[in-house]
Formats: structure tokens, C-alpha cells, sequence
């Protein structure tokens, strides 16, 4: 069988940076993405219903694909597979900028889009299709990356080091997607409207050569399964295993219910921007980054943070201010305020994550990691397609009935309500001791199938 090279014993080691590496990299593309996309859109429409489609269109995937890329990702090269898909998105990206380049001179100008004056192009229609097309095969592509590159992190680094090692990324990827990327976005916009698709297909090429020089073969251990794929069989085992876990099954229904509904929020966040905020492209980009500044923060001491209070305290406490953020957002209208609240809630963001992240590298079998991590992203990133398109669809309807003020802020107050029902739903099942306990139950599980 292959083997994998040992996770370093001292420090992260070598692999580690280098997947820290592509990891930032790739990130700082979609930090660009986050800013350029949605504005392209706004200069082709200001359909409330069409724009959600776009994050629609990248989040769709995680529904239709989730599950079966888990089912690949325990069977493959996981090395292999990360830079197959980051070249596959710079095919992508590549081949959709140049759309954007032919059209650009029939756009209005970012400046034009934030003040209102925009003209829409005439063929503008045809460029929106591109851009459905583009954000679905380009989420495709996102889906089996990132679920194989959350299993490569185990084989990389010690299961005692994963919480720092995931820290260490969850902050410099939110550094670059949301500090770096967006306010650098605006500017390149102002430029050219294809700049920055440009740049972001070029951080899919860098990315991929970094994966490629990972030291070592990354093939799953233990009970591998080879031949032929029965997809319903292996889809099965690990929806099994995820459904009989009762701790990492109820972080899915919350990671899923959190999701959906600040997708369903911030499916119009542009627009909310654009006309409640009245903000342009770069200081649109510049607020996005407040979610960096918490994050940072929340990278450097999330395990410590865990270490003090408990997993479980942690993930409660998250709960609660996340729920707290997207009603604050939904109430004001001052960019400070909405900034402030962005960084308190990229703090939780992340201590969120570097939690249950390493908690499931470290419990679930490595030769099922793949699976039931794709099924426990179905439930937390499928639910993000539907979230964005119940969103769309409320500012849609609303917009009828109240002011387009109100309609642009009722997903955010909405999503804050129904995070009291979350609440409630956590209170008896994220406790210190229900977490401590699993934990200990993988560690009695035996190590030929756990070896890491």
C-alpha cells in the first residue's frame, strides 16, 4: 500500500508550509473574486433574484457533488488531486477573463455602478450566462479541492499540532481573502473590469505547482477501498458513519443551519452596500477586510482559547455573536459600525473553524476522512445554495411589499431570529464533556485504522 511521508515531529515541517503556501495563495484569488464578481454583475443587473444566482451558481456544487468527492477523495492521490483541481480552475478563470475583456468596453465603470448613473449594456445578458457558467465550474473544481486538501492536513502534521496547524491557515487564508484580496480588487477594477480575473487565474497556477512539490505520496490508509466504485455503498459508509456520530452529526445540522442563513443574508450583501451604504468598489473591498482583522486574531489564539474555556464553551459562544453580527448588520448604516461588527465576527468565524476542523481530522478513520467529510460539508456548504437562493428570493418578494431599504435588510434580521432556535438546539449537545468524551472514543478506536 502507499504510504504517506511521516507528519513532522517537530515544528509544522516543510509540507506544512508549503501547503500553508498554496493554500494563501489560492485564497488571495478568491479574496479578488469576493469583490469582482459580484460587481461585474451589478454592471450587467440590479435584479435582487439575479445576482444570487451568481453565488447560487458557486455553491450549487457542494450539493450536487459534495458526496460523490468524497468517494474520490479516499480512493486517490490527494496531492494529485488538490493540483489537478487548482489547474482546473485556471483553465476556468483564464478562459473567462478574456469574456470579460471583450465586453469590458460596453461596462459602466465601477464608479458609475456605485453611484447609480451605470447604464446596463445592451448584450449584457450574455456575459451574466458566462458568469453562471464560469461560478458553477469553477465551485465544481472547489468542491473536490477542498474537501481532499482538509484530508492531506493529517498526513502532514501530528493530530497534537492539528489546532495550531489549522489556526496558523484558517488566519492567513482569511488574512488574504478578506484583507488583501478585496481592497485590491477595487483598485484593479478601476483599472480594467478583467484585471482582476486575470490575477485570480494566476493564483490557481502558482497554487497548483506548490501542491505539486508536497514531499511524499498522499494515497489514503487503512481499509481503502480499490476496483470498481459502488458509489451508493461508499456514499453510505460514510453518511453512516457521520449519522451514528452523535456530536459530529449535530455540528453538521449547525454548520448547515448557520450557513444557509448568513448565505441567505448575504446573498444581496452588495447591494445593501452599494445603495444603504454607499460605499464603491474599494471601500466595499476595504469593509469585506474587517472579517480579516478579527480573524487574524482569532488565528493566533483559537487554541488557546479552547484550552481555557473548553471546545464546546467555544463553539457556543460562537453561536451566540455570529447570530448578534448579522442582526447588528441588518440594523445600521454606518460603514464603522458594520466594519466593527465584521471583525468580532471573523473572531468567532474562526475559532469556529480551527475547533471542529480539527476535531474532525482527529476522530473520523483516515480511510473514511474523505467521506464523511463530504458529508458533513453536504449538510454545512450544501445548505449555502439554498440559503443564497431563499435569500434572493425574500428581497425579491419583500421588495413589493416594503421599502427597498427594509427589503435589502430583512434576510440579515431574519437570519439573527432563527439563530436563537440555534441556540437553543446547541445548549444541551456542545458541552466540554460530549466533546472531551468523542475525543477519547477515537483514541480507543484501533490505530491500524486510525494511523495518521
Amino acid at each position: 500500500m502507499t504510504t504517506t511521508e511521516a507528519p513532522a515531529k517537530t515544528g509544522l515541517g516543510r509540507n506544512y508550509w508549503k501547503l500553508w503556501s498554496a493554500s494563501v495563495v489560492s485564497n488571495f484569488g478568491d479574496g479578488l473574486s469576493a469583490v469582482a464578481i459580484p460587481w461585474l454583475a451589478t454592471a450587467v443587473t440590479r435584479d435582487p433574484l439575479q445576482i444570487a444566482l451568481v453565488t447560487l451558481a458557486t455553491r450549487l456544487p457542494w450539493l450536487l457533488f459534495s458526496l460523490p468527492a468524497g468517494v474520490i477523495t479516499d480512493r486517490l492521490d490527494r496531492r494529485k488531486l488538490v493540483a489537478a483541481m487548482d489547474v482546473s480552475r485556471f483553465a476556468v478563470m483564464f478562459a473567462f477573463s478574456w469574456a470579460v475583456l471583450a465586453w469590458q468596453s460596453d461596462l459602466p465603470t465601477p464608479d458609475q455602478i456605485a453611484g447609480g448613473t451605470a447604464d446596463l449594456p445592451e448584450n449584457g445578458t450574455v456575459l451574466l450566462v458566462l458568469l453562471y457558467l464560469m461560478a458553477f465550474l469553477l465551485g465544481t473544481a472547489e468542491v473536490l479541492r477542498d474537501n481532499t486538501a482538509q484530508t492531506l492536513l493529517p498526513s502532514i502534521v501530528a493530530k497534537d499540532r492539528l489546532e495550531k496547524a489549522n489556526g496558523r491557515m484558517w488566519g492567513a487564508e482569511v488574512v488574504v481573502n478578506n484583507f488583501v484580496g478585496p481592497p485590491l480588487a477595487g483598485l484593479l477594477l478601476g483599472l480594467a473590469f478583467a484585471l482582476p480575473f486575470f490575477v485570480n487565474a494566476g493564483t490557481f497556477a502558482v497554487a497548483a505547482g506548490l501542491v505539486f512539490m508536497l514531499a511524499g505520496q498522499f494515497a489514503p490508509k487503512g481499509k481503502v477501498t480499490s476496483g470498481r466504485i459502488n458509489w451508493k455503498a461508499e456514499i453510505g459508509e460514510g453518511l453512516r458513519w457521520l449519522w451514528n456520530h452523535q456530536l459530529l452529526r449535530s455540528l453538521a445540522f449547525l454548520l448547515g443551519a448557520a450557513n444557509g442563513l448568513s448565505a441567505a443574508a448575504m446573498a444581496i450583501y452588495v447591494l445593501l452596500a452599494q445603495e444603504i451604504l454607499h460605499l464603491n468598489a474599494t471601500e466595499f473591498g476595504i469593509l469585506l477586510s474587517g472579517t480579516a482583522v478579527g480573524a487574524v486574531l482569532g488565528s493566533l489564539v483559537a487554541d488557546r482559547v479552547s484550552a481555557r474555556i473548553g471546545p464546546g464553551t467555544s463553539l457556543f459562544v460562537s453561536l451566540i455573536v455570529l447570530g448578534g453580527s448579522l442582526g447588528a448588520i441588518g440594523l445600521v448604516s454606518s460603514p464603522f459600525i458594520v466594519y466593527a461588527v465584521l471583525v468580532v465576527e471573523g473572531f468567532f468565524i474562526v475559532l469556529w473553524n480551527v475547533i471542529t476542523v480539527s476535531m474532525r481530522q482527529s476522530i473520523i478513520p483516515d480511510h473514511l476522512l474523505g467521506r464523511v467529510n463530504s458529508v458533513y460539508r453536504f449538510f454545512g456548504w450544501g445548505a449555502i445554495s439554498l440559503g443564497t437562493l431563499l435569500g434572493g428570493i425574500l428581497v425579491t418578494v419583500a421588495d413589493t411589499w416594503l421599502s427597498r431599504e427594509w427589503a435589502l435588510r430583512l434576510p440579515f434580521l431574519v437570519a439573527a431570529a432563527a439563530h436563537v432556535l440555534m441556540v437553543l438546539y446547541a445548549l444541551p449537545r456542545l458541552t466540554n464533556g460530549r466533546i472531551a468524551a468523542a475525543k477519547a472514543d477515537a483514541e480507543a478506536e484501533p490505530t491500524a485504522d486510525r494511523e495518521v
